[in-house]
């Protein structure tokens, strides 16, 4: 199909019915071009979201609804007292803001903490420790033996030189020291592009014979704040410890191996894996009228890393949903369609609040209109992003036009997020929040993520913009057109 010849974006939104007498689409070109204006037809929908937007901005909530969360629970990574208090918190302020049908769902989660020690030490000609680096351990590491991994370092930028090198690997401490990319002008693209040292580097290395893995943060800030995050191990090798480096620390130690030096590092790290915690996804509802069967499901995920307030990543985001949702209820708003908020457990290390969600509502998933997620911070919105079928995303791209009075009015190419993506495999439409990223990563995962570093007007934009964007989606006349179903893998 030429999007570009679509006839007008009324034929657009027609086409975006569900139907199955339209054969599926492809997914959308990476390319398409703007519409002038909103179809007439969404433009009687443009007085109500300015009026959220405006709402969000002079009588907002979702600062106080973030400070409420971070203060309460700073701490919340899947398993821990943290955690359940934010499912606390999250319950009572479901309800405190009127919506309905409140319920905790359950889900069994990971239980890992990272103990009292973590120190790497560049030791002297005589074996002693002198200089401390700034490091994290990675989220499923297992602990050093007492005393720690003494061994040399060697750098590496990608697995292919690590198995390249690999009689030179064994016996050391692999530092995997590629950067983000800062030439990307999408920094979740540079992310993307270096994170997989951090979740395969620990079993790259096992796999060659090292005795530790050593990871370059994933941040283009040059500092000394190390970014934790997720690990996995491969089953067919021995879990290696595993720590984030600050990336002036890892500068300092590339340089000297650079320069011909054969440096000593030891690493020292507590963390445990404890028995896995019962914990809970938490739902709540503004029912629909009229057409309440069909669902517009928003979240964000509550777990947090065990290091800053996870402010950004994602009280942001759960602050976002639960406002949305507050703002529609404040103007006295009726959708058509039920909006369901969701707050999810255990999407930093491990992603079973996602999976739980998933499972426990297949019977109703056909009933799904659209998912959205607020993943990525609470700075300047820019638009969204969308998995969407070409005619349904022009109809999205037609929506979106009407939030420019919160600098959201771009659509995209790209996907919904970590705990809305099982629900692809049903063909709903999944659309991402999208704010401003170029600071996302100097916070991401690291003690930075404070509650101080989130301005309350960028913020409320996002909030509005949310707002408007389920609003209207809550009570077009006809769903979007859902996406075609993935083919399931042949079976062997």
């Amino acid at each position: 199909m030429n999007l570009a010849r679509e006839a007008a974006v009324l034929a657009i939104l027609a086409a975006s019915v569900s139907c199955t007498s339209v054969p599926p689409l492809a997914a959308p070109p990476t390319s398409v071009p703007q519409l002038a204006t909103p179809a007439p037809e969404l433009e009687a929908y443009r007085s109500d979201v300015e009026a959220l937007v405006r709402e969000a901005l002079v009588k907002g909530r979702s600062f106080a609804l973030l400070a409420e969360l971070c203060l309460s629970a700073p701490k919340r990574l899947s398993g821990s007292k943290g955690a359940a208090r934010a499912v606390a918190w999250a319950e009572r302020t479901m309800r405190s803001i009127g919506l309905s049908n409140v319920r905790l769902e359950p889900v069994l989660v990971p239980h890992w903490e990272r103990g009292e020690t973590e120190s790497l030490r560049v030791l002297d000609a005589d074996g002693l420790p002198r200089e401390r680096l700034s490091i994290l351990a990675l989220g499923g590491s297992v602990a050093t033996p007492p005393g720690g991994v003494s061994a040399e370092v060697m750098v590496v930028t990608s697995f292919e030189e690590l198995r390249a090198r690999a009689a030179q690997a064994r016996g050391k401490i692999v530092l995997f020291n590629r950067p983000m990319d800062p030439a990307q002008h999408d920094c979740f693209a540079a992310y993307a592009g270096a994170v997989d040292q951090r979740g395969r580097g620990a079993s790259e290395a096992s796999r060659v014979g090292a005795r530790a893995a050593l990871v370059r943060s994933m941040t283009m800030a040059l500092d000394d704040h190390p970014h934790t995050g997720a690990l996995r191990y491969d089953e067919d090798v021995a879990p290696l410890p595993a720590a984030a480096l600050s990336t002036l620390a890892a500068d300092r130690l590339a340089a000297r191996v650079a320069a011909g030096e054969r440096v000593r590092v030891n690493l020292q790290l507590s963390c445990r894996t404890l028995p896995d915690v019962l914990s809970h996804n938490v739902v709540g509802e503004i029912p629909g009228t009229g057409i309440e069967r069909e669902i517009v499901v928003v979240g964000g995920h509550l777990d947090a890393w065990d290091v800053g307030h996870g402010a950004h990543d994602d009280g942001a985001g759960c602050a976002h949903c639960l406002e949305a949702a507050r703002l529609i209820l404040a103007r006295g708003l009726q959708p058509r369609r039920t909006i369901r908020v969701v707050l999810f457990m255990n999407e930093e290390n491990g992603a079973r609040g996602a999976q739980a969600y998933y499972e426990g509502h297949l019977d109703e998933l056909e009933r799904h209109v659209l998912a959205l997620e607020s993943d990525a911070g609470g700075f300047t919105p820019r638009g969204f992003a969308t998995d969407a079928n070409p005619r349904a995303f022009e109809s999205l791209r037609a929506i979106v036009e009407l939030l420019d009075s919160a600098s959201a009015n771009a659509l995209r190419v790209g996907g919904g997020g970590v705990d809305i993506g099982p629900l692809a495999r049903s063909g709903v439409p999944l659309v991402g929040f999208r704010p401003d990223d170029e600071r996302y990563f100097d916070h991401h995962h690291c003690e930075r993520d404070t509650l101080d570093n989130v301005h309350p007007r960028e913020l409320a934009l996002g909030s509005g913009a949310i707002a408007g964007l389920l609003h209207v989606i809550a009570n077009l006349p006809q769903p979007l057109r859902r996406n075609p179903q993935p083919v399931p893998a042949p079976s062997r």
